[in-house]
């Protein structure tokens, strides 16, 4: 497990995504295996621009694509385990974003985990980059934490 100076909490994100672990995450180690966690990322950021109402996830012109991520684990996780996923945004580039995502397990305060993940925007016919619609940009714009 890695240690920095200071492990984030919970107050040091914009919002909390409820995810749920379930009984396949597990490994034979008896904790949730680390692929999983960006399964979990992937989940609370997409479950998040649903809700705000700037994706379809069937229909929407631009989409995200996931090109960079990274994760740093403090602590173990297990099913069944209540997890909550902090969000936050750390920059706005023209075409991409790149979100920080925290583990949250339970009732812990200090992250788990902190992930690092960036979707670039592209049109969804031609898979080329564009800049971020303005809808998406608005949303994006309220997680921005420093």
């Amino acid at each position: 497990m890695s240690e920095q100076k200071k492990r984030l909490v919970k107050d040091d994100f914009s919002v909390l995504m409820p995810v749920s672990t379930r009984w396949s995450d597990n490994d034979v180690y008896g904790h949730v295996n680390n692929v999983v966690y960006y399964s979990y990322f992937d989940t609370a950021v997409n479950e998040y621009l649903i809700a705000q109402g700037v994706l379809d996830i069937e229909n929407s012109p631009v989409v995200g694509l996931v090109i960079e991520t990274r994760c740093q684990y403090f602590s173990s996780i297990k099913f069944p385990d209540r997890i909550q996923i902090g969000m936050r945004v750390a920059k706005i580039g023209n075409s991409s974003v790149q979100y920080e995502l925290g583990v949250f397990a339970n009732d812990q305060t200090e992250v788990s985990a902190l992930g690092h993940f960036v979707h670039v925007y592209v049109d969804r016919q031609t898979n080329r980059p564009i800049s971020i619609p303005d809808n998406f940009r608005k949303v994006l714009s309220g997680l921005v934490r420093q």
